[in-house]
């Protein structure tokens, strides 16, 4: 995510250069062959067009912004349970300094930590298991990392130590179903996020605009040669620089979990559970992650 307030006009150029540059020579044919032939440019409705256009790019525009803005919500949801997680392992859990309950605490909260991490690969396609390696043993992992849903594995084998607690009579079972709650809201939380990643836009959403743009594109210098004359390659070209970046911004948010800077800094979100869940149980945490070139990742 851009966390920078200086506006990156070079990151916008290098996106839409190829399809702006092919645009000015569009616009440079269409002048010269004006101003060389008897050709008169028809009269076009070019702010019809122009009109519907950018009402159409609002509404793919805002559709991919929900997408972006939901996956952000869902990871705030996220922070919350875990560090709800945390606080009732530790607070319902005996307190024992070097017997099993303290091995169960611990072992709750950094399978939770693995599972941020693991959640955070899957989502942009990358192997969790050097991250969820990180923070469980080899025969701890290998469970979870045999399945497909590493995630989920994690997440079941977090249930199953509650259950242990409660048959061991360390916690009751109006505590067992706070903490089975807690982990009812991640995995929600989950599968909205996999819900986003695995549902792309609906085919009109993605092709018409794009159609439409581009034809638009096409269109401004025949219907503005007439008045601009020779500036036509200029004006039509700043115009197409709108309508692209528009139609550029609304690829860049319909994914929210790309590994690009345009994404959800999980990155970022993991590492803030993961400070906070570690010095829940008195261990020594990493810093907070810090913006690289004005990204947050």
């Amino acid at each position: 995510m851009i966390v920078s307030a200086t506006p990156r006009f070079r990151n916008i150029l290098l996106d839409v250069w190829q399809p702006l540059f092919i645009l000015f020579l569009w616009d440079v044919a269409v002048t010269v062959f004006y101003f060389i032939s008897p050709f008169r440019a028809p009269a076009l409705p070019l702010t019809l067009f122009g009109t519907a256009l950018a009402l159409f790019l609002g509404f793919r525009v805002n559709s991919a912004y929900q997408r972006w803005w939901e996956g952000r919500v869902l990871w705030g949801a996220m922070i919350n349970a875990s560090r709800s997680l945390a606080r009732g392992s530790m607070a319902f859990l005996p307190i024992d300094d070097i017997g099993p309950a303290r091995e169960l605490k611990r072992s709750i909260v950094l399978r939770h930590i693995a599972y941020v991490h693991g959640l955070r690969c899957q989502l942009r396609r990358q192997d969790p298991a050097p991250e969820v390696l990180r923070f469980l043993s080899p025969t701890e992992a290998a469970d979870p990392l045999s399945r497909t849903n590493v995630a989920n594995g994690l997440l079941d084998g977090t249930g199953r130590r509650i259950a242990r607690a409660m048959r061991e009579g360390w916690i009751d079972t109006i505590q067992q179903t706070q903490l089975e709650s807690i982990l009812v809201d991640i995995a929600n939380a989950q599968g909205g996020m996999e819900r986003i990643k695995n549902t792309p836009l609906p085919n009109q959403y993605r092709f018409l605009p794009t159609l439409f743009a581009r034809l638009f594109c096409i269109l401004l210098p025949i219907g503005l040669v007439e008045s601009l004359g020779w500036a036509t390659p200029i004006g039509s070209s700043l115009a197409g620089l709108m309508f692209l970046t528009v139609l550029h911004i609304g690829d860049d948010l319909v994914d929210p979990f790309a590994d690009t800077i345009h994404d959800v800094p999980m990155t970022a979100m993991c590492r803030t559970i993961e400070i906070d869940l570690l010095q829940a149980i008195g261990d020594a945490a990493p810093p907070p992650l810090q913006p690289e070139k004005g990204v947050l990742w």
